[in-house]
């Protein structure tokens, strides 16, 4: 079993900053992909963000590109997820998801191609 649980979230006006963490448990950390997903009500999942298990690659979403930043800190065992210039169409329940990877350089972009995930941490952006 591998554990996530996210943290960070909360209420923020438009144009500010939250930094979100995911800190994992159980088995090894430092050979998983990790991502971002989050989820609007009605809506599907999402993609947001993803980093391979060395941290030298990442992905983004189009959406969040230039504004979002993810990151890892494999010693700590934790992802973090940076929002900066947050807008009211970020307002998402953010999920932090794991996969087992079979290279360093591997980045997962799609829900189904993770195994593991965090029970969400709630990003609310105001007008």
């Amino acid at each position: 079993q591998v554990q996530l649980v996210e943290s960070g979230g909360g209420l923020v006006q438009a144009g500010g900053s939250l930094r979100l963490s995911c800190a994992a448990s159980g088995r090894t950390f430092s050979n998983y992909a990790m991502g971002w997903f989050r989820q609007a009500p009605g809506k599907e999942r999402e993609f947001v963000a993803a980093i391979s298990w060395s941290g030298g690659s990442t992905y983004y979403a189009d959406s969040v590109k230039g504004r979002f930043t993810i990151s890892r800190d494999n010693a700590k065992n934790t992802v973090y997820l940076r929002m900066n210039s947050l807008k009211p169409e970020d307002t998402a329940v953010y999920y932090c998801a794991a996969t087992a990877a079979v290279s360093s350089e591997i980045v997962v972009v799609t829900t189904s191609g993770y195994d593991y995930w965090g029970q969400g941490t709630q990003v609310t952006v105001s007008s």
